[in-house]
């Protein structure tokens, strides 16, 4: 696997079953009343990938990107190229330096949905449990749990190198009313261009095979 999709903090990582919780499949009409609140609090908007988010910090520092005439691209191609297996990503406009969001999961919308980005995603957790899955571009299938059980092999920390796809969903936990809120910077900062969704279950089945795909399907 190329050095651009390493990550100490997930290659680390232990390793664990995709079991998702019933809640998962069957969602809550709306949030509890106790993370309504955080939501209130923070002004949380709905996201496109499910959950809710809001961005507080954007950097007022750009870099210039390289330019070239874009020919033959879509819109897309034209701001950003999505990493492979044997290139760095390229932006061909300028970027913020980084971004800061807040992020979060609830019994109403508890998977974010598989998604890839062109820059490194640096990851927090505030509050709560949850699990993260990715898919690498060789097709490999990295799962890890997110929380403070340090000892049980859960991170508070993470980061997921861009051109990775990566999903997650909520794991139950009293401590956050089965909430899970988490902190996400992205270097450089992020742009809707630098945004990529899954394309489809039969993608999938070609990336991972048909019984990983099946058991993945969840997270499209």
């Amino acid at each position: 696997m190329s050095q651009f999709f390493k990550s100490a903090t997930i290659d680390s990582a232990t390793d664990c079953d995709i079991e998702v919780p019933q809640f998962v499949h069957f969602p809550a009409t709306q949030p509890p009343q106790s993370l309504q609140e955080w939501i209130n609090h923070f002004g949380l908007e709905k996201h496109a990938e499910n959950g809710y988010f809001k961005e507080t910090d954007r950097s007022p520092f750009e870099f210039e990107c390289g330019k070239d005439s874009g020919e033959g691209q879509d819109d897309d191609e034209k701001n950003s190229v999505m990493p492979t297996d044997s290139q760095q990503p390229e932006y061909k406009s300028n970027r913020n330096f980084s971004t800061l969001i807040y992020y979060m999961l609830t019994p109403d919308a508890p998977v974010s949905k598989m998604i890839m980005n062109t820059s490194r995603n640096i990851h927090i957790l505030q509050r709560g449990k949850g699990q993260f899955v990715l898919v690498y571009p060789d097709g490999k299938i990295k799962s890890f749990k997110v929380g403070f059980d340090y000892a049980s092999g859960e991170v508070s920390q993470w980061v997921v190198p861009g051109g990775v796809w990566k999903a997650s969903f909520l794991i139950p936990n009293e401590e956050f009313d089965n909430g899970f809120l988490i902190s996400e910077v992205v270097v450089p900062g992020f742009e809707y261009t630098d945004y990529k969704p899954f394309p489809g279950f039969e993608a999938l089945v070609e990336l991972v095979g048909p019984e990983k795909a099946e058991q993945l399907k969840l997270l499209l």
